[in-house]
């Protein structure tokens, strides 16, 4: 059996993990013209589900190293405003494990055949049930399935299911890390928890690593090669969906909406790295009519993108990978038809993909009160 993924991202990649260690040929397609083209360095917040299903992803030889450069956490989800001062509470705390998307992404890489500046342009289903997939900049490749993985403008989607679209909700946010220092020790209670000024959230995550993650690679797995960076917080300010942002960076962006805040609080964006601070809209798609059964499927946020303030984006993402990996080994195996296999992890997949785009859309008026829902 062979598998094209078209998309790089940590869904597509954990998927062409889990097909490699079975023995299953997976090359992967990223539009991007290089690997670390864009902006990929915020820490991710893993639920039991999505830590087991990107663990089962990956050699068992690596889990020493992925165990070592995640974190524990907890927080107690408080509502704090401009000056730290407890005003409520967001409900439960809330537990999980702490991941760096840039770290888990360079260690979901490792061994993988992926083809850059290879943008989709289109697919033909072939006569003896293969699909062969069209690229702007390089050769048709040729599998037994595609799977479309590049995200919420996924252009497999758009020829597989062209009247599932992205939903914009009009909120828009800024999203950036800052070296952790002594300097913001006063900040801790404020993980984890939402800073709520005149119309706008800020959120705050510490991501500590147990053993830096390049030293923790060249200790644990040398076969590896880990991102050489330190401990950081990670930022993002929720802005009002009808805000202008008057073309300011994002550092000022953010800076412009806290005027009198607490002074670590501006001096955490001031210092915050430059080149991992970006601008980004909140965007859903909604899995609705399914699509005729057949060599392609889709993955992650290409069917289900969903609103960050559900924190179940990666996580429903690494379950599809992990979920479609265990049917196609099954199907490679015999015991199964292949496009049953997909049928299978389409079924499943449209039922708990939905219900985390809709929990995700319940909790962002809680961040952003303008937003469109539907």
């Amino acid at each position: 059996m062979r598998v094209s993924v078209v998309g790089a991202g940590l869904g597509g990649l954990a998927l062409a993990q889990g097909l490699r260690g079975a023995g299953i040929e997976a090359d992967v397609f990223e539009r991007d013209p290089g690997i670390v083209a864009r902006f990929q360095g915020y820490r991710l917040v893993l639920n039991p589900v999505g830590f087991q299903a990107v663990r089962d992803c990956l050699p068992t030889r690596w889990h020493p190293l992925l165990d070592e450069i995640v974190m524990e956490a907890s927080a107690e989800q408080l509502v704090l405003d401009p000056q730290l001062n407890e005003i409520g509470r967001l409900g439960a705390g809330r537990t999980g494990i702490v991941v760096d998307r840039q770290v888990l992404r360079h260690l979901l890489l490792t061994g993988l055949t992926v083809h850059t500046d290879a943008a989709l342009t289109g697919y033909d289903v072939l006569p003896d049930g293969t699909v062969r997939a069209r690229f702007a900049h390089r050769d048709p490749a040729t599998a037994d399935l595609l799977v479309g993985a590049d995200g919420v403008t996924s252009a497999v989607r758009g020829v597989l299911s062209p009247r599932t679209t992205p939903t914009d909700t009009g909120v828009r946010f800024v999203i950036g890390r800052t070296p952790l220092t002594g300097e913001f020790a006063a900040l801790s209670k404020a993980y984890g928890s939402k800073i709520a000024g005149d119309g706008v959230s800020l959120l705050l995550g510490a991501m500590r690593f147990r053993t830096p993650p390049k030293q923790a690679a060249e200790q644990l797995a040398p076969d590896v090669t880990l991102p050489d960076i330190g401990d950081y917080v990670r930022w993002a300010m929720i802005l009002p969906s009808n805000g202008s942002l008057e073309n300011l960076t994002a550092q000022d962006a953010v800076l412009s909406r806290m005027d009198g805040w607490h002074p670590e609080l501006r001096a955490l964006i001031e210092q915050a790295d430059p080149d991992n601070s970006t601008l980004l809209s909140i965007r859903v798609v909604k899995p609705a009519e399914r699509w005729a059964p057949g060599p392609v499927t889709l993955l992650g946020d290409a069917i289900h993108a969903t609103s960050p303030t559900g924190g179940n984006g990666a996580n429903t993402a690494l379950r599809d990978a992990d979920l479609l990996r265990r049917r196609l080994i099954e199907a490679d195996g015999g015991s199964r038809d292949l496009l049953d296999a997909v049928g299978d992890y389409e079924r499943q997949m449209f039922e708990y993909g939905a219900e985390a785009v809709r929990s995700s859309l319940e909790r962002l008026p809680a961040f952003a009160p303008g937003a469109k829902l539907s």
